[in-house]
């Protein structure tokens, strides 16, 4: 996508913490559609109201992880895909975009996704929807313990979207904007690609245990900012509703970080817009070109590692390619890498 011409040196940005209203115990299709319409017709009320309470120039609105559909718990990938699972064109993004359109914003956030491509499969997508009401953004979680991934159907998934397919970043008015989906902040191989790419706000929608300690996700988001000089808008559920999972066990700390890793907003638990900052475009640009010690993207020495990554072979890509799999088949093949790393002595 070109650079936008008319770049806002300064808006506010919001990481909403909403809760999820599951979609587990929908008993057919029609039923799940019916609760995800509802709850995009209640997050679009809090979104206006939080807009109202922040400010016009609250541009950019950051949802949590799946939060149409909370995620499977032990749905078949077939009956996942039928219930909870959206078209890459449909009704939920439809009315979606009619938010961002009559709002004039950015709306981020993350969602089980369909792709014509991979008929027997589904994504967990990350996607950003322009105050046009384009989609112009869809990252597919390249990390998953129990989904599948481009990874997964690696060579075709190449083949279908290359490399700026996998790792996508959007250059719009508000910035260059990328995704990252829930633990993938713990990957920061991720992030540094997006930043090769031109990356400066990733959007991190999420779904987490949160509590006053700093935890590994934590200390993570602070490292990828200051790694990247990229601010972090992350997004956390106000629990899970709907499932036998306790209601609050991914509950609050929703943050905004600068390119700093200064936590410039954060919120407890519930849900919250209070989890709002200002994204100063101009200052991060301007830090960007500053020589000094302090730049460390510019400093970055790649070639250093890269016959690190090209001669290790870790988790196996692949591995759903032409190949009708069930839930058993991710720890089995987690379980084979270890075994196969720790006969190298690698672990």
């Amino acid at each position: 996508m070109a650079d936008n011409t008319n770049t806002l040196n300064s808006y506010r940005a919001l990481a909403l913490q909403v809760t999820c209203h599951a979609v587990n115990q929908a008993s057919d299709r029609q039923t799940a559609r019916s609760l995800m319409q509802n709850n995009i017709e209640r997050i679009g009320q809090q979104i206006a109201a939080s807009i109202a309470f922040i400010g016009s120039d609250c541009r950019l609105i950051v949802l949590p992880e799946y939060f149409l559909t909370g995620f499977p718990m032990g749905e078949s990938l077939a009956v996942w895909a039928e219930k909870a699972c959206l078209e890459m064109r449909c009704t939920e993004y439809d009315s979606l975009s009619k938010i961002a359109q009559k709002l004039k914003i950015f709306l981020a956030g993350n969602a089980y996704e369909l792709d014509p491509n991979f008929p027997d499969l589904y994504f967990q997508t990350c996607f950003i929807i322009n105050p046009s009401g384009e989609i112009v953004l869809r990252y597919r979680r390249l990390n998953s313990m129990f989904a599948p991934t481009p990874h997964d159907v690696w060579d075709k998934y190449l083949d279908c979207y290359g490399w700026d397919g996998v790792f996508p970043v959007a250059k719009t008015e508000i910035g260059n904007l990328a995704a990252l989906a829930s633990e993938e902040i713990l990957y920061p191989e991720v992030a540094r690609c997006l930043a090769m790419r031109g990356a400066e706000i990733f959007l991190h929608s999420t779904s987490e245990v949160y509590g006053k300690e700093r935890a590994p996700k934590e200390a993570a988001k602070i490292s990828r900012a200051v790694e990247n000089m990229a601010y972090v808008v992350s997004s956390n559920t106000a629990g899970i509703v709907n499932t036998s999972i306790p209601q609050a066990s991914t509950d609050g700390g929703s943050k905004i970080i600068d390119y700093r890793g200064l936590v410039l907003a954060e919120t407890g638990s519930g849900e919250s817009m209070a989890a709002f900052a200002e994204i100063n475009l101009a200052a991060l640009r301007s830090d960007r070109h500053r020589p000094g010690l302090n730049n460390l993207l510019s400093r970055q020495r790649f070639e250093l590692y890269a016959d690190s990554y090209s001669q290790s072979n870790f988790y196996p890509p692949n591995t759903m390619l032409n190949k009708e799999v069930d839930r058993q088949h991710f720890i089995q093949t987690q379980q084979q890498t270890i075994e196969r790393l720790a006969r190298l002595g690698v672990i």
